[in-house]
């Protein structure tokens, strides 16, 4: 398991570093929706803690999608107007307010799938419209070693809380931004806050995905037991491509290049 996460996410973020590099930032949002976080939590949650322990996490997972929607707005918004510290402190704190006022509601399918689809729909009109110059120079060996350093870090903070605070806490923790916050500063770092904004717009559409794995879980894991992650996998990557046509819908009243944003009506 120790390797898994020391692996898995840091492998995840060079891919979506190569796909950002050669696609643009559309792409690499697009593929950090995939459940390579929260999957591998909630399989080990169901191998320790038992199935309807990770069925229970995943419901909480998937209605953690509006905090996860809360962080991508406010960081790319914020991004747009001050440097990484100050967005990266603003957006997890408004993940982490939103967590717990989810953390009090009774755990609940109709609440977890209306928190999720809420937040789903909504995003495409909170972030930014933005133009972001995606030729410029590719990040630094160094930035790009870093990235996966601090992804693995987060990883393993992140699932050792998991599995000692019970099934709710456990599943909103793993939806925290790991790829998110890692993402972001670095990106926000080397290509600018409109590359950010695009990033993140696209890693909330990309969440459509996470959000059907999470839904068929809760759903299937306590009659289907673990043959539900092959089922939930499979249903994620479907998903994944049919959100694809959402990444070229343009919302927002901000255009921005790479380091300016200006106002235009």
């Amino acid at each position: 398991m120790l390797m898994l996460k020391l692996l898995v996410i840091p492998g995840f973020l060079l891919l979506i570093s190569l796909a950002g590099k050669r696609w643009g930032p559309s792409v690499a949002g697009w593929l950090s929706g995939l459940p390579v976080v929260v999957g591998p939590i909630l399989f080990f949650l169901a191998i320790e803690q038992g199935e309807l322990f990770a069925a229970q996490s995943a419901l909480a997972a998937l209605s953690a999608m509006f905090a996860m929607i809360a962080f991508c707005v406010t960081y790319a918004q914020v991004a747009q107007r001050a440097q990484w510290p100050l967005a990266l402190t603003i957006s997890l704190s408004v993940w982490a307010v939103v967590a717990v006022v989810l953390s009090l509601i009774p755990p609940s399918l109709l609440v977890s799938v209306l928190a999720a689809a809420s937040a789903l729909l909504a995003a495409p009109y909170l972030f930014p419209s933005v133009q972001p110059i995606v030729s410029g120079p590719a990040p630094k060996s160094d930035k790009l070693l870093l990235r996966m350093v601090a992804g693995a870090l987060l990883t393993l903070a992140v699932t050792l809380l998991a599995s000692t605070v019970g099934d709710r806490w456990s599943g909103l923790l793993a939806v925290f931004p790991v790829l998110g916050s890692v993402m972001a500063v670095f990106s926000q770092q080397t290509r600018g806050p409109a590359f950010t904004a695009a990033l993140l717009r696209a890693t909330a559409t990309g969440m459509y995905s996470f959000s059907a794995f999470c839904l068929v879980l809760a759903l299937a894991l306590p009659d289907m037991g673990m043959s539900a992650f092959a089922l939930g996998m499979a249903v994620s990557v479907a998903m994944l491509g049919v959100t694809k046509r959402l990444l070229a819908r343009p919302v927002g009243p901000v255009t921005a290049d790479a380091g300016r944003t200006a106002i235009k009506r």
